[in-house]
């Protein structure tokens, strides 16, 4: 019985490390895996910046160039809950950080912008009373 060793490549086939990066095909990360990454790591800037329970989600518009080693430019929308009263300009600063870091470390990307939206406040004294939320 013949073995055949897995760095053999079939007659006339091209060795991979002989083709060209151009023609080897490319990786994408999808738009949905880039948004939940902006998600998660939104969550995580609120959980170390207040013991408030946060929400928040993503939406992102990813931008491909041509010709870039990189995988691409994601302009990101992130929509929070905060909690109130609380310093909520240095909540969304460290949520802009803190998602610009986690799309480049695990996306490869390059984010040069990071859009924060409040969309709801969360007073812990009208929690108490029933009515909660601060819209």
């Amino acid at each position: 019985m013949a073995t055949v060793s897995p760095t053999a490549a079939a007659p006339g086939a091209a060795h991979p490390a002989d083709v060209p990066a151009g023609e080897r095909g490319a990786t994408r990360v999808a738009d949905r895996v880039v948004a939940k990454i902006a998600a998660q790591a939104a969550r995580e800037a609120l959980r170390d910046a207040s013991t408030v329970r946060s929400d928040a989600h993503a939406s992102v518009s990813v931008r491909r160039r041509e010709g870039r080693q990189d995988f691409g430019e994601a302009r990101v929308r992130v929509a929070v809950e905060l909690g109130y009263p609380s310093d909520i300009g240095a909540q969304c600063g460290a949520v802009r950080r803190q998602v610009t870091q986690r799309v480049r470390e695990l996306a490869g990307m390059s984010v040069p912008e990071v859009a924060v939206q409040v969309e709801r406040l969360h007073a812990p004294q009208l929690e108490r009373s029933g009515r909660g939320r601060v819209r």
